[in-house]
């Protein structure tokens, strides 16, 4: 049996082991009240999960962001980043009132790696799967990149019943390769190289890929924030080799023409017309022309990687385009 020397004893080597005042403060308590255990305490209040996970009809667990609250946004990244690439856009919007919610597409950031599926159909299906789970209504689906085909996939594949409202930044639509009848496309000895260089090197192809073309930062004259590529490195070192590597064919060669025809809902084109990765005249001006009544706002001077590098008027654009 303890006695109260024994208990004496006890804190005080919990404080000496804590040392600073704050921390031996904590100590000082009963280890129940300090660390939630007793069972006379008041009984913790529901709260809403900023972060969780689910697992997909084929086994795969999607991570998933859940801010604020409000009419939801849902945010859909480019390659081969994560959900952490829209944080300045969802901040600003959930403190706009607005619910903002994005994922970890299969295969990159925290979501797991499947060998297989790494495609535009298994994407948009992904994602139908995400609004379903939610039961999200009146949602606004914004798409960057790569994440602008999937949002467009989704559209072809499962329609537009929960949406309000569509937007494509930077996107890949309608078909970023040559062919026959896309003549304005980007050959695919650029694709292989970009496979090639992973191959050999995927940790410098990330380097290289943000401190050069993303952000504009080859141009003369450009500013460029160490702070960005090591962001940009690290998102990407985060995605699984194949899921990555595959992923490339998925943005590069799938042909979005016939989704982008279905879109039926007010649709928002942000494009920068420096755009070295996704070139403007061959996706956003595209895309602007295939999908009925968009709106198409270009950026004078503006990189691939705008939702950075001009955060602020994305901010403001999109803020606008939301509450229309």
């Amino acid at each position: 049996m303890k006695t109260q020397n024994d208990n004496d004893i006890s804190l005080s080597r919990r404080s000496a082991l804590l040392g600073s005042t704050g921390l031996a403060a904590l100590a000082a308590l009963p280890l129940a009240a300090a660390f939630g255990t007793d069972a006379q305490a008041a009984p913790a209040k529901p709260v809403r999960k900023s972060a969780s996970t689910f697992t997909t009809r084929d086994g795969v667990e999607i991570y998933y962001k859940d801010w604020g609250s409000g009419q939801p946004v849902v945010f859909s990244h480019g390659w081969p980043l994560n959900s952490d690439s829209w944080e300045s856009q969802m901040i600003h919007l959930a403190n706009n009132g607005f619910r903002v919610i994005a994922h970890d597409r299969r295969g990159h950031g925290r979501s797991s790696q499947p060998w297989d599926g790494n495609d535009m159909d298994h994407y948009a299906d992904d994602l139908a799967q995400l609004i379903e789970l939610l039961d999200l209504k009146n949602a606004i689906l914004v798409g960057f990149s790569t994440g602008g085909g999937e949002v467009a996939r989704y559209v072809g594949r499962h329609g537009t019943k929960r949406v309000a409202k569509l937007a494509l930044v930077s996107a890949v639509p309608p078909i970023m390769v040559k062919t026959a009848d896309n003549p304005g496309g980007l050959p695919l000895e650029v694709f292989d190289g970009i496979r090639n260089a992973q191959l050999a090197n995927r940790s410098q192809l990330y380097l290289d890929i943000p401190s050069g073309p993303f952000y504009g930062f080859n141009r003369p004259g450009a500013k460029v924030s160490q702070g960005l590529v090591q962001s940009w490195w690290m998102q990407g070192m985060m995605g699984g080799h194949k899921n990555t590597y595959d992923s490339i064919k998925a943005f590069s060669e799938t042909d979005f023409r016939a989704d982008l025809a279905k879109f039926d809902k007010p649709t928002l084109v942000i494009h920068g017309d420096d755009d070295q990765i996704v070139p403007i005249d061959a996706a956003g001006r595209a895309s602007a022309k295939i999908v009925k009544g968009a709106k198409l706002i270009v950026y004078p001077g503006a990189p691939h990687g705008l939702t950075d590098t001009h955060k602020d008027k994305v901010n403001a654009d999109l803020l606008a385009f939301a509450r229309a």
